[in-house]
């Protein structure tokens, strides 16, 4: 945290002294208006290209291996964990359904051992336990 508030100030710090150096430069009439507006642009430019690289494209590691003693342990079935795999993607139980080519009550049924199992009272309650788990 301190150093990006040191990175943070050293660049506002850099920008004043190229604005400071600007003014001088076109009082003392060395430079045109453009080229001071392109030198600012082009600094603005790196500064960006810069800030992008080291904030957005952080590479995150978080490498989660399946805990498959945990899942024997809570004597969670192969189905079940078709099925909780793809709640985890989002499906609902009609997609789950015709996807794993089962009827959608089966998937309810599923569903409510999988409830049962990771004692959640919802859908996205299991997940969340899932997921605390490393099971999925």
């Amino acid at each position: 945290m301190k150093k990006t508030i040191l990175v943070f100030a050293l660049l506002i710090f850099a920008l004043l002294l190229l604005f400071q150096l600007s003014k001088y430069a076109m009082i003392s009439g060395n430079l045109n208006t453009e080229i001071v507006v392109a030198i600012i642009a082009v600094v603005f430019f790196f500064i960006g290209v810069y800030l992008n690289k080291k904030s957005l494209h952080k590479v995150r590691n978080i490498s989660v291996e399946i805990d498959h003693k945990k899942i024997k342990e809570l004597d969670i079935s192969n189905r079940e964990y078709e099925v909780l795999v793809a709640i985890s993607e989002g499906l609902s139980n009609k997609e789950i359904a015709d996807k794993l080519f089962v009827s959608e009550s089966t998937i309810k049924t599923h569903v409510s051992n999988l409830l049962v199992k990771l004692n959640a009272k919802r859908r996205t309650q299991a997940l969340q336990i899932a997921k605390d788990l490393q099971i999925i």
